[in-house]
């Protein structure tokens, strides 16, 4: 299934960035700080160096930063996201400790073996080729690395309230995000997965969402 990409209009992609930034802000606050002790309760990866793929206003990154001493890299396809990322690091005084960088997941702008973690909550149904960014996020971790990597709440009451109070907003967000975890899709995912350079890997779906775990051997 295909998903608009809003990436591909300017004014569009200025329109998405900007509503995402309120809704990280509003709604959507209590997420990103338990999806990100969830990231650190996996793996107690700590230290090193994360990159976060369709970061976005990079509301997950700073609630990651917050919990753990991570060099994280926020990154996303949309100049207008980069933006927004910029300031809300710089507003949290996290300049040090995460960088807002302009990239798309399937030609990741980093070297071999740089990341200890990647993560991104979301962005994996915009990708353009789901094969082609598997084998760059396998060719960007390094040796033991891993990933948390889909789209989810956290949790099936926080989801249920987030959904609820949406749909006071726009009243297409809930069938958009039913959408994106049909079967169909599901499976679509799991065969590139399975089709990239890939050799290790465990994927987990149900109340704390839909998440891909990669570990580069």
């Amino acid at each position: 299934m295909d998903y608009d990409n809003p990436y591909k209009d300017d004014e569009k992609d200025l329109e998405v960035a900007k509503s995402m930034d309120e809704i990280s802000k509003t709604v959507f606050v209590p997420i990103y700080p338990l999806i990100a002790g969830q990231i650190k309760e996996k793996f107690n990866i700590t230290d090193g160096n994360c990159i976060d793929i369709g970061s976005g206003p990079a509301a997950l990154s700073i609630a990651l930063a917050r919990i753990t001493n991570l060099q994280i890299n926020a990154m996303d396809a949309s100049k207008h996201s980069f933006k927004i990322a910029v300031n809300n690091i710089a507003d949290q005084d996290l300049e040090g400790r995460i960088a807002a960088v302009i990239g798309k997941a399937e030609k990741l702008p980093f070297e071999d073996n740089f990341a200890d973690l990647i993560i991104s909550r979301g962005s994996i149904f915009f990708w353009d080729d789901l094969i082609k960014a598997f084998n760059e996020i396998l060719r960007v971790l390094k040796p033991g690395g891993k990933t948390y990597i889909g789209g989810g709440f956290g949790n099936a009451e926080l989801k249920e309230a987030i959904f609820e109070e949406m749909a006071k907003k726009n009243d297409s967000f809930s069938k958009k995000g039913k959408g994106k975890l049909t079967p169909e899709n599901i499976e679509r995912i799991k065969k590139a997965v399975e089709q990239s350079n890939v050799q290790k890997y465990d994927i987990t779906h149900g109340d704390k969402g839909f998440w891909i775990h990669i570990t580069k051997e």
